[in-house]
């Protein structure tokens, strides 16, 4: 465990090294759904944030009654995110263009940072939910997208660095669930919970993948906006375990 989680990172950023720049598509501001509601330009995708938000705040509250432990603000930063995922996606899908996407990536990297430290104080080493490591994860996170960001502006968009940081706790997690890395302390998120995170997580990359053909077939509802609900339910899972988990141990 402690030379497996490091080499697949390693292996990670090597990957993306080796792969070469990655350009941020040109189609991908081009939403399926485009139908304004109140005067809400594209509607669904914008009120669709609106549960990252309302789990955040109640995350922020139901927590100040759960017992400290060494991953309790990682979880407070991911809470944190969640909030500024809401108001940073919507937004970016009120008027997408790049500039505004800095605002809906930003939160998103901060909430990946977040949940690997969240994750790695609870099974590796409580010094992940430290405040240092914790800001400094947050730091690189901000780094990510800004490096995007300042690519655009110099016409040489590069994604590596965030996609990193996006798929890193994605390739950790699982790692460590099947070498069964031991929760460190009993209010630990459970395994399952973690679980169903990653599913969740696939579900909604596989829709915003398929936003125009899940839109063409249901036509009431498009793959992105899906993807919104999917993944604020992934985050709600998990969210709510860890509660109950703490709940059940004090």
């Amino acid at each position: 465990m402690s030379f497996v989680l490091p080499l697949l990172a390693a292996l990670l950023a090597l990957g993306l090294a080796l792969h070469g720049p990655i350009p941020q598509w040109d189609a991908y501001h081009h939403f399926a759904d485009q139908r304004a509601w109140l005067a809400i330009p594209h509607a669904t995708d914008v009120l669709s944030n609106l549960p990252f938000a309302l789990l955040g705040c109640w995350a922020l509250w139901a927590g100040r009654a759960l017992p400290r432990s060494a991953s309790s603000l990682a979880w407070r930063a991911f809470a944190w995110a969640l909030v500024a995922t809401a108001a940073g996606s919507s937004l970016y899908h009120w008027a997408p263009d790049n500039t505004s996407l800095v605002f809906d990536r930003l939160p998103i990297a901060w909430a990946c940072a977040a949940l690997t430290c969240a994750f790695l104080a609870e099974r590796l080493d409580a010094r992940w939910g430290s405040p240092a490591v914790l800001a400094t994860a947050l730091l690189a996170a901000s780094a990510s997208v800004a490096l995007w960001w300042g690519g655009e502006r110099l016409g040489r968009g590069d994604l590596r660095a965030y996609l990193f940081v996006q798929f890193l706790p994605m390739l950790l997690v699982p790692a460590a669930l099947l070498l069964r890395a031991p929760k460190r302390f009993v209010s630990a998120a459970p395994d399952a919970a973690w679980w169903g995170v990653l599913l969740g997580y696939a579900l909604a990359k596989g829709l915003e993948l398929a936003d125009h053909a899940v839109f063409e077939q249901l036509a009431v509802v498009s793959g992105h906006t899906l993807k919104h609900l999917v993944a604020a339910g992934a985050a709600g899972w998990l969210l709510a375990a860890r509660g109950l988990n703490c709940g059940s141990r004090r």
